[in-house]
């Protein structure tokens, strides 16, 4: 592969990633809206400035870091064997800085979101005046955001918040999880579907019930 090739798919790896994570911190933001805010907020063109923000903040630090020197992309060692490289980034103070770093940042973030959605579902469902079938269905809730927040940032912490040279055992593990990270959204979103066709069915079938009685 050409130099000139090399930095090409670097500049793509690299703004892949960032952008990975920035949607993460989107979703962890979504999510609060979703749960929390869901009568209280109104955003005017929500999707379009998601994606502002989603796509453009990876465009706006790649482009930075090449403005500065474009050398920072180019062939660098996988492991400490020096035997396979891949076109990535080559200094490693721009590595930790810009995906470290970011990733730092986004995974405080949903942590943060993560807290004030939980303290919301022990004030709604937790009351004295709720039944306790609706406390059950608000623990299963709750175990499903944690795993949902476990699939938005934990797993990509086995590569960056590992010690020195990856060994190929986590290697596979990264790869396999992180793979598997779009599917495990997907079956949360079904399951929640299933979840609210479910209660609709439950209310109509009360109000006919109700009724018919009157």
């Amino acid at each position: 592969m050409s130099s000139e090739l090399c930095l090409y798919v670097a500049l793509l790896l690299h703004y892949s990633l960032l952008a990975s994570f920035t949607w993460m911190a989107l979703e962890g933001f979504h999510l609060y809206l979703l749960l929390v805010k869901v009568f209280n907020i109104y955003v005017r063109r929500y999707l379009l400035k998601l994606s502002v923000v989603g796509w453009g903040l990876p465009a706006v630090i790649v482009t930075v870091v090449v403005i500065i020197d474009k050398g920072f992309y180019g062939r660098t060692p996988l492991d400490s064997s020096n035997v396979t490289k891949v076109c990535y980034i080559t200094n490693d103070k721009v590595k930790m800085v810009t995906t470290v770093g970011l990733f730092s940042l986004v995974f405080l973030f949903n942590l943060i979101m993560f807290g004030v959605i939980i303290k919301w579902f022990m004030g709604t469902f937790y009351g004295k005046e709720h039944r306790q079938s609706e406390r059950n269905a608000a623990k299963k809730n709750i175990f499903i955001l944690l795993l949902l927040m476990v699939l938005l940032g934990l797993t990509w912490g086995l590569i960056f918040f590992s010690l020195g040279h990856l060994n190929t055992p986590v290697l596979y593990i990264f790869c396999i999880v992180n793979s598997l990270q779009g599917f495990f959204i997907f079956v949360y979103f079904a399951l929640t579907l299933k979840k609210t066709k479910g209660s609709a069915t439950t209310q109509g079938t009360d109000s006919q019930s109700h009724t018919s009685e009157n």
